[in-house]
């Protein structure tokens, strides 16, 4: 459960660092230019519905029709030809998205302003002219720069004989365009061109919509016109228009109103289609972003010079029948990088075929017309996304192992972004890529695999701080390393063994509860230890009431004897005070040190392992720690610990043959630091060393004299008692020929 709840912990930081990064500028920018391009780019090409004709001002069509390349230098009165040839085809609405600000032949001009009035539904384009200002405050300090945007109508001559103008502004490269004004704000909320082209087109459902409103909202559809008609013959159109829009942004609920209703009512589908785009198209925003059907020209695109031969020649045997359509005159090349009138999309190409102001605008016609512009999901719903995306990848990233977890999210984003591209094909929904793929992903893949590492690794050191209460640190580390190598880790090293017993334990485990029992022997235990670790070494093995200690180094080393020599003094001395601290309860502590080269590693049964050293150096240890008790002494070591050392006040208590050993083992008591030994004690070793010179001389009767003087002595009472016996022993049955003066132990 506390895995669960940690994992839960990363996933919502993901999540919330997710949804922070949402609102920052740069995000936005971001999932717009790179986000919404890669959607486009997994959807393709999509068919565009051919209700549009965008007729191209071409360099195709200056050539065939012998025309300055210029299209500001083409004649009016070639336009006034296209449109009368479109509106004998039956085009509903011709827009024009020429700028026609200066006057030109008067003959021309007039030719073309006549065609605009016989047709009735033209439409053209007004430029806006932005200039910057520095504007001052009150006190005369610079506040800022802003802009003026300036509405430039088109000539009167062609201004009033034409449905409306509009204006129509894009940024231009470097700058990718996604979204189009719907109003223009800066221009007083003018309805742009394709918008107002789009309430033209649709003016046959223009009397429901008036009547839908007035079901919702009678006294606004009073401020109205009843039928699209009269503006249309006035040239009112667009201040109907910006009327309109001023109701739906009073009350900002009107549409969601006029939708519901329009829902109950049983329109046809075309026109229920038309007055639904018209209810959205009035009550959402200043913007929309424009859904492209594919690279230019994807919108079907007829070159000037065609249109002009409609009635005369269709070449190709194309489908040019333009009844009932909208067409979008203007400025469309295939190659139009350097031109005023293109334009950077998502569709642009590295090769500057750019996409042209008029097919945009016949794009975002088309999008009404489908009610299906790009459609950000709600902010509700992005919040949620956000999150839930945060806290799944989270959790993932969290519970599983590093390659696990890659390979889930991996899958996890894969069909998160199908879904998304279904979405965005299927209903222009547009869902975010870049924040949840690309910022949140690999943020909890790198959150889990940190947060998992260091957990790993503080589970992997209170393992190794455990481990390092059983074996070296060193053998730790080993482990760490290659645990596979169990078996085989290990070395032959040169080592001293310093084993420990402790008399009367057996009769003390029987007297105490177990948990008393527990906190007795780890006090004693503690007071073992400490030397040990104090003095270099480390204890490797406990047992009961006994504990194995190694010293180990390359080789002989006599500083290493030195030291363990000095561990087991203090253990011998810490014993003592610890006996002291107790009534009725003692512990006599039995030491056996021996030295040599030992196999220092794992030993293997089954699946248990032990660390540890093996060799005759570690049996002999244990075998002098039991000598002690024959001795009645406490503390003994071999003489391979003594080589080469000094500093220490020891008596030879003999040599010794172990039971199943052959090499027999020369032995001392080690009694303390040499300079702490007192007169009393020098004096009993040299009567001690004396006696067991008698001894190997087989002088039983003289060496019984001396070890009798001996165990007058505080010091030597119990070697020299063990000595007396076999003196006597041997008085009655000597010893076999040769004499080595090495005694035999039957008992281990």
């Amino acid at each position: 459960m506390s895995r669960l709840i940690k994992a839960a912990i990363l996933g919502l930081l993901v999540g919330i660092v997710g949804l922070a990064a949402s609102f920052s500028h740069f995000s936005r920018d971001i999932e717009e230019n790179s986000g919404l391009d890669l959607l486009f780019k997994l959807r393709g090409r999509s068919q565009a519905p051919p209700d549009v004709v965008v007729i191209s001002i071409d360099q195709e069509s200056s050539e065939r029709l012998n025309l300055p390349n210029n299209p500001d230098k083409w004649p009016r009165s070639l336009h006034a030809r296209l449109v009368e040839k479109l509106a004998k085809e039956g085009a509903k609405v011709i827009t024009f998205d020429v700028h026609f600000i200066e006057p030109r032949s008067p003959k021309d001009d007039n030719l073309f302003a006549a065609a605009i009035r016989k047709a009735g539904n033209v439409v053209l384009a007004e430029p806006l002219m932005a200039k910057e200002v520095t504007a001052s405050n009150a006190g005369g300090s610079d506040a800022g720069i802003h802009n003026i945007v300036k509405i430039v109508q088109p000539l009167e001559l062609f201004a009033e004989p034409a449905v409306a103008t509009a204006p129509f502004v894009l940024p231009r490269i470097p700058f990718k365009v996604n979204r189009y004004w719907t109003f223009q704000h800066d221009a007083v909320d003018s309805p742009t061109f394709p918008i107002v082209a789009f309430q033209l087109f649709s003016g046959q459902v223009f009397e429901d919509f008036i009547h839908l409103l007035e079901q919702v909202s009678p006294d606004q559809a009073k401020k109205l016109p009843p039928k699209v008609d009269s503006a249309v013959k006035t040239s009112a159109l667009r201040s109907v228009m910006r009327d309109i829009r001023d109701i739906f942004e009073n009350d900002p609920t009107l549409a969601e109103r006029m939708l519901e209703r329009l829902d109950s009512d049983r329109a046809s589908g075309d026109k229920q289609r038309l007055l639904r785009s018209l209810i959205k198209m009035y009550g959402g925003g200043n913007s929309r972003y424009v859904n492209y059907y594919g690279p230019p020209r994807t919108v079907t695109t007829l070159p000037y010079y065609q249109a002009l031969q409609l009635n005369d020649n269709r070449e190709g045997g194309q489908p040019n029948d333009l009844k009932g359509k909208a067409v979008f005159v203007g400025l469309s090349e295939k190659i139009l990088a350097e031109r005023k009138d293109s334009f950077y999309t998502v569709f642009s190409q590295a090769n500057g075929v750019f996409i042209s102001g008029v097919e945009i605008a016949a794009t975002a016609f088309l999008n009404l017309l489908e009610d299906k512009p790009i459609k950000p999901i709600g902010t509700r719903r992005y919040v949620l996304l956000i999150l839930l995306w945060g806290l799944i990848v989270g959790i993932i990233c969290r519970m599983a192992g590093m390659v696990a977890a890659t390979l889930s999210v991996v899958i996890l984003a894969a069909g998160y972004l199908a879904v998304a591209a279904y979405q965005f094909q299927a209903a222009a929904a547009w869902y975010p890529v870049i924040i949840p793929l690309f910022l949140q992903t690999p943020m909890g893949l790198l959150g889990g695999g940190l947060w998992n590492y260091f957990e790993t690794n503080k589970e992997r050191q209170n393992i190794r701080k455990a481990l390092a209460y059983y074996v070296p640190n060193e053998v730790v580390h080993e482990l760490a390393k290659n645990v596979i190598d169990m078996k085989r880790g290990g070395q032959t090293v040169y080592g001293a063994c310093l084993f420990t017993d402790a008399a009367g334990y057996t009769t003390l485990s029987e007297k105490m509860e177990p948990q008393q029992l527990r906190e007795f022997m780890h006090q004693y235990f503690q007071v073992l230890f400490e030397p040990v670790k104090r003095h270099g070494g480390f204890v490797v093995d406990m047992a009961g009431d006994s504990i194995l200690a190694l010293w180990k180094a390359a080789q002989s080393d006599a500083s290493l004897r030195h030291r363990v020599c000095l561990a087991a003094l203090d253990i011998s001395r810490g014993v003592e005070r610890f006996n002291r601290s107790y009534e009725n309860l003692d512990l006599p502590t039995r030491i056996g040190v021996h030295a040599g080269q030992i196999f220092l590693g794992n030993i293997a049964a089954g699946d248990h392992y032990k660390y540890g050293p093996t060799g005759d150096v570690v049996n002999t240890a244990s075998r002098m720690d039991g000598l002690n008790k024959y001795l009645g002494t406490e503390l003994l070591v071999s003489e391979e610990v003594l080589r080469e050392l000094d500093g220490f006040l020891t008596r030879e208590v003999g040599t010794f043959r172990f039971k199943g050993k052959t090499q027999p083992v020369v032995v001392h008591e080690l009694l303390c630091r040499l300079e702490e030994a007192d007169e009393e004690q020098r004096r009993a070793c040299a009567i001690f060393a004396e006696a067991l010179g008698a001894f190997a001389r087989r002088s039983w009767n003289e060496a019984a004299g001396r070890f009798q003087a001996a165990s007058e002595q505080d010091g030597a009472r119990g070697p020299a008692n063990f000595y007396l016996k076999l003196c006597e022993q041997y008085e009655k049955t000597p010893p076999e020929e040769p004499w080595e003066a090495i005694i035999s132990l039957g008992e281990k």
